[in-house]
Order: structure tokens, then C-alpha cells, then sequence
């Protein structure tokens, strides 16, 4: 791919980044329309300069056998969008890290089907910067751990294949073959990814700041809403 094609693609998926992030934050502390743009920018710029700086540095490797640099070169959309996929979540969210999110006492079931009789909502016991950090940093977690096998098992796959005679003789069959490699990776690795941690999060209220320790529900626990 072209430069212009890298950096065109880049900012297609760090685009859609910005979207996600920003529909699946917490919501608790939301970022200004200035702060929006001016993450999406960074997080754009981020991705560019290390798939375009791959892209430039592989070639030029020279203690490696031409296999190797091929499998690297496979490799650079993998690590510009991990890399940059992580910062994103990091940036749309930065607004969460500095001001913290709401916190809410873990139910009994008890109280739980009183609330549900009620319609009364949970009172946030007030907003945690390090259960903000634990949620921004595991959500930027799971976007690596989807990038991981999409990008990581087809073009790796796709290589060993281009070798065999069949699909040498069949060139016009690399694109259908690396796009049915991507799907049944994408089917079960983003379920996996979107799973790997609950969006409702439950924790020791004394992993939190010390003005909680005491304020915990069931099991002293405390929870928040992660995000997706």
C-alpha cells in the first residue's frame, strides 16, 4: 500500500475509534466538543506516524532474511492500529482519568427488589479517579486484545498460503481467501474482546481512595460502569 493509502486508511479506522469511544464512555465526566477534536487529532496523528515510520524503517532493515522483513511488513497495520487503537481509548476518555467517575455501593438482592419496586435509582457515592483509570485502562486493553488476532492470524496465514502452488496459480483468489481469513478471525475475536472484562465492574472498596474505604456495599464491594 501507498503511503497516501496507509494514512487514508489510518484515518478511516482511528475515525471510527473516535466514534466508539465517545458513544461507549462512561458519560460521567464527558469531554467538550474542543477536547473531542482535539483528541481525534492526536489519536489520527499517532497512528499515521507509526504505520507510515514502519513502513519506512522495515524496508531498510538489513540483518534480516527477506522472509522475516516480509512478516514484519505484514505486522506494520497491526501495530499502528494497536498502538494508536489504546492511545485513542486513553484520549476520548482522558476526561474520565482527570476528574473521575461515579462510583455505586454493590446491592444485596434484598435491596436490589426493593430499588426495582421503587423505581428509586442507586445515589453515586461520588466520582474515583483510579476506578476511572481502571476503566479506561481495561477497555483500551480489550481494543488491543480484538486488533491482536484480526491483525495478527490472517496476514500470517495469508503469507504461508501465497506460498503453496494453489494459490500461486490462483492469484485472483488472495484478496476472497485474506477476506474469509479476516471474518472467521473477527467472529470469534470480537466477542472475546468485548468479554474479557464486565462492563458493570465490581471492586474492593479499598482499592479506591481512602474516602470509600468505609463506604462499600455487599462484600464491601464498590461498582462503576466500565464502558465498551
Amino acid at each position: 500500500m501507498t503511503t497516501a493509502g496507509t494514512v487514508t486508511w489510518q484515518i478511516i479506522n482511528q475515525s471510527l475509534n473516535v466514534a466508539i469511544n465517545n458513544a461507549n464512555s462512561n458519560k460521567s465526566s464527558p469531554l467538550s466538543t474542543k477536547t473531542i477534536i482535539q483528541s481525534y487529532l492526536l489519536a489520527v496523528s499517532a497512528s499515521c506516524g507509526v504505520a507510515v515510520g514502519l513502513n519506512a524503517i522495515v524496508p531498510r532493515l538489513k540483518r534480516i532474511s527477506p522472509n522475516t522483513k516480509l512478516i514484519l511488513g505484514r505486522l506494520v497495520p497491526f501495530a499502528a492500529v494497536a498502538s494508536a487503537g489504546a492511545l485513542n481509548v486513553f484520549l476520548m476518555r482522558g476526561e474520565e482519568i482527570r476528574r473521575g467517575i461515579d462510583i455505586f455501593p454493590v446491592q444485596t438482592e434484598a435491596e436490589k427488589a426493593e430499588r426495582e419496586k421503587s423505581g428509586k435509582e442507586v445515589a453515586s457515592l461520588g466520582k474515583s479517579r483510579k476506578a476511572a483509570f481502571l476503566a479506561v485502562g481495561e477497555t483500551a486493553i480489550s481494543r488491543v486484545l480484538n486488533a491482536t488476532p484480526i491483525m495478527v492470524i490472517p496476514p500470517l496465514v495469508l503469507v504461508r498460503l501465497q506460498k503453496t502452488e494453489w494459490l500461486k496459480q490462483r492469484p485472483r483468489m488472495v484478496l476472497p481467501v485474506n477476506l474469509g481469513l479476516i471474518l472467521t478471525t473477527s467472529i470469534f475475536a470480537l466477542p472475546l474482546a468485548l468479554g474479557a472484562f464486565p462492563q458493570r465492574q465490581a471492586i474492593s472498596a479499598k482499592s479506591l481512595e481512602e474516602e470509600y474505604w468505609d463506604k462499600g456495599g455487599e462484600g464491601g464491594l464498590i461498582e462503576f460502569n466500565r464502558g465498551i
